[in-house]
Formats: structure tokens, C-alpha cells, sequence
């Protein structure tokens, strides 16, 4: 089964590059952030006619929004309103074979790295430690957690370390806090498990930088988890840098990950 991650940065105004996508690279199941539109607008027909028959999403206008589009029936589809917030940043859906898919967007937490004075930072920090005490109660479960989680954790997911250890996204208390989720879960993040930890690793570049692929400022903020007992199942993940180029581009590009279930 080939499952990708991406945020889309607005589905209905990048869905041929989510047709596109989907059809070159033989994907199986799609998650989507940002889809930026309400149910009743989501692109349905489109993604219908190339195979993708099952759907679950939420979506609002203009922000935030996560679906998941799969060839594979679902058994069971749910969500949860984290921080006591109904603001469409996570689905979950079940397969037949009994695997969780947990998709997020978690907040990206606005320009100031301090929770005292900055609400939207504040929301980020606790968002990150709701989902902590939910999976560290859940690690025995067959999981997937997949999403844009705005955090990038380690020194080689952003281009300077040094540079960016006061811009939020790369802060002390974040990356100590997603560390702390992933270890508490039993998650494995799964693009390092195939890149190196002292190799530069990145799945978004900014649209400021107009020769983003030059200047490579890129950050490591979308990720593929598996629970532990799902990693020897894993055959391969990548992070597929070529749509960053493609027309209208989102400022994300997509994780694919290859696994034997």
C-alpha cells in the first residue's frame, strides 16, 4: 500500500496537481492539510473518477481542513477537537486490517515563541501536549499518524539550526515537546529512518524565497509516523520534492511511504 502525506495549501484551487500526483505516483491513500474549503465545496467528482471511491474529511472556509482520500473502504472514521476547539485540524479513519490513520494539522502558533504572551503559541504548545497524553495511553494499537505538524524537530530539519532557535517551529520547547510525543507513543518517524540524522532533510520552503531550490532554506515540518510494531512492515519513504515546482505550487511538498499491509 502507498500512502502519502501533503499539505495542499487549498485543495480546490490545487486539485490538478492532487490528480496529478496521485496518478503518477500510484498512490493508495492521500492525506491532505490545509484544504482551506467547507464539506459542501470539496472536490468529490474529481477524485471519484480517478479511483479514490472513499473519502472522510472536514473541512472549513479559508482554513485549516484535513481529508483523507483512499481506494481501500474504510471500517470506522472519527475525529477529536483538541484544545476543546472545533476548528477541523484532525480525522482519523480505520482500515479492514484493523490500522488507525490519524491525520493533523497541528496550529502553526503565529511569530512570537512565547506561550505568556502569544495565545497562538500558547494553543500550539497545548495542541502538542493533548495529542502526547492521548497516544502515550494508545501505544498499543497498530497506528499511523501522518500531518503537517508545523514543528521540525531535529538540527538537520531546518537550514540553520543556529539561525532559527528562536523562530517558532524550531524553538527549545517545541522540538522538546514533539521528541517527547514521539517517544512517549512508541512512534517511529519514518524519513529518519531512511535519511541520516546528520543529513539536511525538508518538506517546505517558503514562498518568499522565488529560488527556493537554490538557496535550499527549507524545514522539516511534515511527517510520517508508524507505530513500532508496524516499522518492519515499512519498505521505503521519500519526500517527494518535484511537486514544489509544478505549476501553483504548495509551499509543502508530499511524504510517500511504501508498506507492506
Amino acid at each position: 500500500m502507498r500512502i502519502a502525506t501533503w499539505n495542499i495549501n487549498s485543495v480546490r484551487l490545487r486539485i490538478q496537481n492532487v490528480l496529478r500526483f496521485t496518478k503518477e505516483q500510484n498512490i493508495d491513500i492521500l492525506c491532505l492539510q490545509e484544504t482551506k474549503t467547507p464539506d459542501e465545496f470539496f472536490p468529490r467528482d474529481e477524485l471519484e473518477k480517478i479511483g479514490f471511491k472513499h473519502k472522510y474529511y472536514r473541512g472549513e472556509k479559508s482554513y485549516n481542513g484535513v481529508a483523507i482520500i483512499s481506494k481501500f473502504e474504510f471500517t470506522d472514521t472519527g475525529y477529536l477537537n483538541w484544545c476543546e476547539k472545533d476548528d477541523t485540524r484532525h480525522i482519523y479513519i480505520k482500515l479492514n486490517n484493523n490500522i488507525e490513520i490519524h491525520n493533523f494539522y497541528v496550529p502553526a502558533g503565529g511569530d512570537e515563541p512565547d506561550i505568556s504572551i502569544n495565545p497562538k503559541f500558547e494553543h500550539k504548545i497545548s495542541f502538542i501536549h493533548e495529542m502526547k497524553n492521548y497516544f502515550s495511553l494508545n501505544t498499543k494499537k497498530n497506528k499511523i499518524l501522518v500531518g503537517d505538524l508545523n514543528i521540525a524537530p531535529l538540527e538537520q530539519d531546518v537550514w540553520s539550526h543556529k539561525q532559527l532557535l528562536n523562530v517558532v517551529s524550531h524553538t527549545p520547547i517545541e522540538t522538546e515537546t514533539l521528541l517527547d510525543l514521539i517517544q512517549s507513543g512508541d512512534w517511529v518517524d519514518i524519513m529518519r529512518e531512511f535519511v541520516p540524522h546528520n543529513e539536511k532533510l525538508y518538506s517546505w520552503w517558503s514562498y518568499r524565497n522565488r529560488n527556493w531550490e537554490i538557496s535550499n532554506r527549507g524545514r522539516r515540518l511534515d511527517h510520517f509516523w508508524v507505530s513500532k510494531n508496524l516499522f518492519s512492515l515499512v519498505k521505503s519513504g521519500v519526500i517527494y520534492k518535484d511537486t514544489r515546482s509544478w505549476e501553483k505550487p504548495s509551499d509543502h511538498v508530499p511524504i510517500i511511504v511504501d508498506i507492506d499491509i
